[in-house]
């Protein structure tokens, strides 16, 4: 019961400090905005945050987030790249429409220069243990190639959707990041089909 009541503590503080930090702005949202919109008090914000700052790195708890909440709607029909697909459009497109541009291109410019934990490479979130799910089952049913380990398949996909990010921030969103997503990922996931299932 404690557990569960200190996750849903945390979570309420992660989910305003970001709702209100697309809907302001980073700068001008206060720490005391934060408490007031997760009704939490500052003593709980602090026992989980040194300040403001450190809620840049929890960006990644709102993706897998979304994941958990994608996982109740994918359709059990669905092939292995039928579901990343649907994972990658849903949750790019909570991101364009939910993410400001100015915020993403911090968090990924923290993780390039984090010399410890870097949140978004850590093999215990959510959105890895799903992917290493999606990838096996995949495997099992002949759906996505066997030569490659599921790990080995599992990092390419997060390297291909970790480059979508970076250079959609790197072209300052001059593109819909979710359109962009939507035309290649399926071309790209086509390399992780089975040789006879790949399309000439």
């Amino acid at each position: 019961m404690t557990k569960k009541n200190t996750r849903n503590t945390k979570g309420r503080i992660i989910s305003a400090a970001w709702k209100l930090f697309y809907e302001q702005g980073y700068e001008n949202t206060t720490v005391e905005d934060i408490v007031f919109d997760s009704q939490t008090s500052k003593g709980s914000f602090y026992h989980y945050f040194n300040g403001k700052d450190a809620l840049l790195g929890t960006l990644a708890n709102v993706f897998d987030e979304k994941y958990e909440e994608l996982l109740e709607t994918l359709d059990p029909e669905s092939d292995a790249v039928g579901k990343l697909i649907y994972l990658n459009r849903e949750l790019f497109a909570m991101i364009e429409s939910g993410v400001s541009l100015e915020l993403l291109t911090r968090l990924l410019s923290t993780q390039l220069l984090a010399k410890g934990e870097k949140h978004l490479l850590d093999r215990s979130r959510f959105y890895f243990r799903l992917l290493r799910q999606i990838a096996s089952e995949g495997q099992k049913k002949g759906e996505l190639r066997r030569d490659l380990p599921v790990n080995e398949i599992v990092k390419t996909y997060a390297m291909w959707e970790r480059a979508l990010l970076y250079d959609w921030c790197l072209s300052e969103g001059e593109y819909s990041l979710t359109d962009y997503s939507g035309r290649m990922t399926p071309r790209f996931l086509e390399s992780l089909r089975p040789v006879h299932l790949n399309t000439p």
